[in-house]
């Protein structure tokens, strides 16, 4: 009598390692821009954080926007967020410095450092402006302009 070894021949297991190399193929760069967009997401999250509690200094201040953003901390917000390194692209990617524009600015004029952009100065009619945004001038996933979220 003839003993049958039961098992997988050197092909079947060949064409296994083919569709799940194929499988991978397909599934990491979609895994990595959905990381990327997670990250968008979490950015995008930390500015209307930021923007409320600015929103509710002004309403409580009677239209005074702050001069400096210490003086929403601890009070309105924790602390100052990071912006994530889903602000796309930036060089100083997770940091919660914040650039200051004065007198004349008119929106967001990022400038990629990472960080936080405020415009805490009076505009040409001597209202303060309060815009805040994130200071970089790449795209996001949709191609928009990350100081214009």
């Amino acid at each position: 009598m003839k003993k049958m070894k039961k098992g997988f021949t050197l092909i079947e297991l060949m064409i296994v390692v083919a569709i799940i190399g194929v499988l991978a193929a397909v599934a990491i760069p979609k895994f990595a821009d959905l990381i990327r967009k997670a990250n968008e997401a979490a950015c995008k999250g930390q500015l209307g954080a930021m923007r409320s509690a600015l929103s509710i200094y002004y309403g409580n201040m009677e239209g005074i926007w702050p001069s400096s953003l210490t003086e929403i901390t601890p009070t309105y917000i924790q602390a100052i967020p990071n912006a994530k390194p889903g602000c796309p692209n930036m060089t100083r990617a997770d940091s919660a410095t914040v650039q200051y524009q004065g007198a004349g600015a008119t929106g967001c004029t990022g400038t990629n450092d990472g960080g936080w952009w405020f415009n805490n100065g009076k505009s040409s009619v001597g209202l303060h402006t309060g815009v805040f945004c994130v200071n970089s001038t790449k795209t996001d996933t949709k191609t928009t302009m990350v100081h214009l979220w």
